[in-house]
């Protein structure tokens, strides 16, 4: 059984395309194609697994939603009964807890603080650099699923008509969680009560900083190099003027004319104003281009990044099951199938005809599959179970999920 470092447990691939997929096999040598009521056969088998994994999770649906009513800020209608502070804690701890589970089963990986603090030195040429307030959370966590590359397109830094595409280490999905406390840079008016979920696509790994609130922008280099001479050339000219007008300045004193300074001290004040509203403008561009970087990444926010990932764990888990199923099915025979064989097979078939890379979870698959009543070990081999008796089995959960209802 081969482990890939450098792959990913999460499959590509959606289940109804799965199921096609599957069906079209003809073997390793490509003479043994399934029958049509073979395939047929399996396609009901795939939507009946469809059906158990989907009724299978309606409990956590729900036990989720009661576990978040307190602490969603788009919650309409509220809970009519607001946790005690005791029991906030309690639930805020347990909320935390599920949705890091959650995460593990959707395939996603935990960002933990030394990891974020290693990414987020620097940003790419399409973000911007913050100062994250660590101190501003009670809580928060950041996952992530797909490192990849991701094509954006820079301009020359001179000749600006030069457009050239270049290649940007990126996360396929960027999911955090966060609860906010009391802190200056997050203003009188921040929601401190609540947690806040949001989910992203395609960020820049260097950029992940963006996806949380409180970060104050770092400006880029040439811009503090502008301003530092602004700054300084502002300075150097108010002196130069008032050196000028030295012997004006004394004399007014010595009279008391006030209007002779008038001239000096608009000079100051103007200059001055100048390189405070020079600093606002690059504040505010770089605000807005925060604001227009995350604007098409953002993929949903809090209640709905649940719902989100329920469906994309329940999709993970119906193809675990399919694809361990299948090839138990299709070649494992009476003599059935060792863990590793199941799982070379699998990364092997499906990067042999998709081009994907993944590493099988063979160990959750088979569990699923032996649980379910649709698989059998003895003594370290695994069976599938006929694909009719595999059916029947499923029919019978399902009639066991309508009496209980």
């Amino acid at each position: 059984m081969s482990e890939f470092r450098d792959r990913e447990h999460f499959i590509p691939v959606r289940a109804a395309d799965l199921a096609g997929f599957l069906c079209s096999d003809t073997g390793p040598d490509g003479t043994r194609p399934l029958t049509p009521d073979e395939q047929a056969a399996f396609r009901r088998f795939t939507r009946s697994v469809l059906g158990h994994v989907h009724i299978s999770y309606l409990g956590e649906i729900r036990q989720l939603k009661e576990t978040y009513a307190a602490f969603d800020p788009d919650a309409d209608p509220k809970p009519l009964v607001p946790l005690k502070a005791e029991e906030r804690a309690a639930v805020l701890a347990k909320l935390f807890a599920t949705f890091t589970h959650l995460m593990e089963r959707a395939n996603y990986v935990r960002l933990t603080r030394e990891e974020m603090e290693a990414i987020m030195s620097g940003a790419s040429e399409w973000g911007i650099d913050l100062d994250v307030p660590w101190d501003a959370f009670e809580r928060v966590e950041v996952f992530y699923r797909g490192k990849g590359f991701g094509k954006r397109t820079r301009r020359h830094p001179v000749l600006r008509w030069k457009v050239s595409e270049v290649k940007v280490p990126t996360f396929a999905r960027v999911a955090v969680i966060f609860k906010q406390q009391p802190h200056k840079r997050l203003g009188p008016d921040a929601d401190v009560r609540s947690v806040f979920l949001k989910l992203f696509k395609d960020i820049p790994q260097v950029d992940i900083e963006m996806l949380v609130p409180g970060g104050r922008i770092k400006m880029p280099r040439l811009d503090r190099l502008k301003m530092g001479g602004s700054v300084t050339s502002t300075i150097g000219y108010v002196a130069w003027k008032l050196w000028g007008s030295l012997s004006a300045i004394t004399s007014a004193v010595v009279t008391g004319s006030v209007m002779a300074l008038y001239g000096p001290i608009v000079l100051i004040a103007g200059y001055g104003y100048k390189t405070w509203y020079s600093f606002q403008v690059s504040r505010q561009t770089y605000t807005l281009q925060l604001t227009q970087s995350l604007y098409y990444q953002n993929l949903d926010n809090n209640g709905g990044v649940m719902f989100r990932l329920l469906d994309e764990t329940e999709e993970q888990e119906v193809r675990e099951v399919l694809l361990g199923y299948f090839y138990l099915w299709r070649y494992a025979g009476e003599a059935g199938w060792a863990a590793g064989e199941i799982d070379d097979y699998v990364e092997l078939d499906l990067e042999r005809r998709l081009g994907l890379e993944v590493d099988f979870e063979i160990g959750d698959a088979l569990q699923k599959l032996v649980k379910a009543g649709l698989a059998t070990e003895t003594d370290g081999r695994y069976r599938a179970v006929p694909l009719a008796d595999a059916q029947a089995r499923l029919d019978h959960l399902w009639e066991r999920y309508a009496r209980a209802e």
